[in-house]
């Protein structure tokens, strides 16, 4: 798939953490990025912030559960930029809670976010890059979809089903939407942020312990990755579930 001149990608929770090294990564590498996330001031900061690294920058503010929300603002993309080639389903959101303790709404809004938004999206933009014969689509799942989570008192249950679920849909899309548009997952395994630096530094050993390379990543260690699915040069690679996480998986 040839990418056009000036590219364009989503980047869903891009706020922050993650999602925002991808958006400047991304912006790094020539790509005019779109940056999704829930209405915050990060979100501002975020755009700003990747418009100065790359060709152009935007705002786009909604909830990935829901649906039409979903299509309005990639119809504003195409609208604005004319295509879209790149997709990262990066938003998520956490629940700690076990199953004794969980409700059924909490439970149910772990998957809308953290599966059916990742469905959302892609059946938002796919249409397109099937038309354009040409698309790239990388979802972030997370090791604990294979590990059931960390050894810790958290429980992490529902937020395990719902990565579980990003890698069924990842392989199922792939299959589906080739031979044009590439689907793959990234496994992330423990990276600091702003939101897990706390639970991170009260475990910051022990989890080190676990990881063969020594360290705790970081969210540019997602970013990069993200940003190679995302060009030309992958263009054998769909379906794959791509683990990093400093070797924590297989140890």
């Amino acid at each position: 798939m040839p990418l056009p001149d000036d590219p364009v990608a989503i980047v869903t929770g891009a706020a922050r953490g993650i999602g925002r090294a991808c958006a400047e990564e991304l912006a790094r590498k020539g790509f005019r990025v779109a940056l999704a996330d829930l209405d915050s001031s990060d979100l501002d900061a975020a755009a700003e912030a990747v418009g100065e690294i790359g060709p152009g920058a935007i705002v786009l503010r909604g909830d990935v559960s829901d649906y039409e929300e979903v299509q309005a603002l990639a119809a504003s993309v195409v609208a604005r930029w004319g295509r879209i080639d790149v997709l990262v389903n990066n938003a998520g959101i956490s629940q700690p809670k076990s199953l004794l303790e969980i409700s059924e709404a909490e439970f149910d809004r772990t998957i809308a976010v953290n599966l059916k938004g990742h469905f959302n999206w892609c059946k938002a933009v796919a249409p397109g890059m099937v038309a354009q014969q040409g698309g790239r689509i990388v979802n972030m799942s997370s090791i604990s979809a294979g590990t059931g989570g960390a050894p810790s008192a958290v429980s992490k249950f529902a937020y395990v089903a719902a990565k579980a679920g990003v890698q069924g849909l990842t392989r199922g899309l792939a299959k589906e939407l080739a031979p044009h548009v590439t689907v793959n997952a990234i496994c992330p395994g423990s990276i600091e942020t702003s939101l897990t630096r706390a639970l991170i530094n009260a475990r910051r050993e022990a989890i080190q312990d676990t990881i063969p390379l020594g360290r705790i990543g970081t969210p540019l260690d997602i970013a990069v990755v993200v940003a190679f699915l995302a060009t030309v040069e992958p263009n054998f690679i769909t379906g794959e579930i791509i683990d990093v996480d400093g070797g924590q998986w297989v140890n």
